[in-house]
This record gives C-alpha cells, sequence and structure tokens, in this order.
C-alpha cells in the first residue's frame, strides 16, 4: 500500500514536472496568441460527465471529462464532442491533486483550449496543456455571457512584456470578443497580442 501510494505520488510529481519549467513554483503568464498558436483544437462546450480513473501503471489517477461542443472556433468544424483528459481525480477514498491543473465540473460550461499529447499512463489524449489558463469558464454577465481564465486568481511568472495577469484578468472579459479573437487569431496567425 505504501509502494502504490509512493508510486502515485511520484508519478503526480514527475507530471506536474513535465509540464513546468525545472525550478519554477509558478507557472509562466501565456497570452491569447499563445493559447491560438499552440493548440490544435479550441471549442466551446458544456461537460456532460467525469470519470476518475487510476492511470495504465496503476500510479496516477486521471479524470476524463465529456464535453459537448456547441461552438468549434479553431480545429475539426464538424466536431461534435470530446474527452479531455485531466490531471488528478478521486478513485475511492484516494485523491491526487496537481497545483494549478485545470478543473472542470459537470453542468458547466467552458472555453476550451486542447492540445493532443501523451500524460503518464494515457497515450494519445486531448489535454489542456496550459492547465488553468487553459481554462475559460463562462459565467452570466450584465452584458452578456463572460469568460473568466482559471488561472485568474493564480500568481503568474510575468510574460516578457511583464505582464503576470492572466489573459482577461480577474473580471473576465465577454464570450463574443474572445470568441472573435480567437477566430482571427487562427486565421491570420499570433503577430501580436490582443488586448484585454
Amino acid at each position: 500500500m505504501k509502494r502504490k501510494m509512493f508510486q502515485g505520488a511520484a508519478a503526480l510529481a514527475l507530471a506536474v514536472a513535465l509540464a513546468t519549467p525545472a525550478g519554477a513554483s509558478r507557472f509562466a503568464r501565456v497570452g491569447l496568441d499563445y493559447l491560438v498558436a499552440e493548440n490544435e483544437t479550441i471549442v466551446i462546450g458544456e461537460v456532460i460527465e467525469t470519470f476518475s480513473y487510476w492511470n495504465a501503471e496503476g500510479t496516477l489517477i486521471l479524470t476524463d471529462a465529456k464535453v459537448v461542443i456547441s461552438d468549434v472556433l479553431k480545429g475539426d468544424p464538424k466536431l461534435q464532442e470530446v474527452t479531455v483528459t485531466l490531471l488528478g481525480g478521486t478513485v475511492g477514498e484516494r485523491t491526487h491533486t496537481a497545483v494549478g491543473a485545470a478543473a472542470l465540473e459537470t453542468d458547466r460550461s467552458y472555453l476550451l483550449f486542447l492540445h493532443r499529447a501523451d500524460l503518464p499512463g494515457a497515450p494519445n489524449v486531448q489535454m489542456i496543456r496550459e492547465h488553468g489558463q487553459g481554462v475559460f469558464e463562462i459565467q452570466d454577465g450584465a452584458g452578456g455571457p463572460r469568460v473568466v481564465s482559471q488561472a485568474s486568481s493564480e500568481a503568474l511568472v510575468p510574460d516578457a512584456a511583464g505582464v503576470a495577469e492572466a489573459f482577461g484578468g480577474a473580471k473576465g472579459m465577454t464570450l463574443a470578443s474572445i470568441r472573435q479573437a480567437v477566430r482571427e487569431l487562427a486565421v491570420r496567425g499570433p503577430h501580436k497580442e490582443v488586448k484585454q
């Protein structure tokens, strides 16, 4: 039992270390131009189901979130559903968590930046490489739906321009404006940062 706990903790530490620059205790801030350029699939959708399980080696808990897509901003326009694999979760009495990792809840809508890659014991999955910075929660607002980055409350390492706040900031931005900005960046490529 202790050996399995150690293996799980080691696998989770490895997974987080692989996604974090050496020696970093915080994630580096990325802008919308980076998120659009570095992810193959960008969608708006609602999570209808989540399922946590042990990876193939039994060393790390992962969670699959099934997302019904309402809009594809980049990627296959015919995509109707996607399964996103997240680090961490709960199986029985065991819970694995990763600092800054993305979290998806059922019956909630999100704007997601997805990248296909390998996780320990889970090859070729759709994942959120930028962790909380790759997930924008869709919330009701006075002027219509707004999106707020899950990383908006995190202390991020400033980018080259000295900006440390997650894209959109604590108040976020309208869903319409980020939808338009993502589509424009997907077409023209990452030439300069989009204004928040």
